[in-house]
């Protein structure tokens, strides 16, 4: 079976029904114009330290904890566990000194990666 290609140009921002863009084995290419403001004209997110919240003592990822700050993972933060930065923490405690990371590939019986606690000096930073 061959496929057969056809341009469609959308001028503004639409929805089209799926009906209108394929029939039977055709592949269609949208090609969208826009009618606003350019990406290069958009006003740039304030990333500077004001508008970022200061970290706090013990975070986790998992949102269903009741130290996750969501506020926090809208920028990107790191962690450097006895001088070396680390990619895969799941919760911290700067006061305490220890972080939990998955203990390899291993689940517990509701999904979630086993999680092993590590002690040593941490710092929580925004890159």
């Amino acid at each position: 079976r061959r496929w057969q290609a056809k341009a469609l140009t959308v001028e503004g921002l639409g929805i089209l029904p799926l009906s209108a863009l394929s029939n039977q084995g055709e592949l269609v290419l949208i090609h969208f114009l826009s009618t606003h403001t350019p990406m290069t004209e958009a006003p740039t997110p304030d990333t500077s330290a004001a508008a970022r919240p200061a970290l706090p003592d013990r975070l986790a990822i998992d949102a269903r904890s009741p130290h996750h700050v969501r506020a926090v993972f809208e920028h990107d933060i790191g962690i450097r566990f006895n001088g070396k930065d680390r990619n895969d923490v799941e919760e911290y405690c700067i006061s305490e000194g220890w972080v939990r990371v998955p203990a390899g590939k291993t689940l517990d019986r509701k999904g979630q990666p086993l999680l092993i606690k590590l002690k040593g000096k941490v710092e929580a930073f925004y890159r």
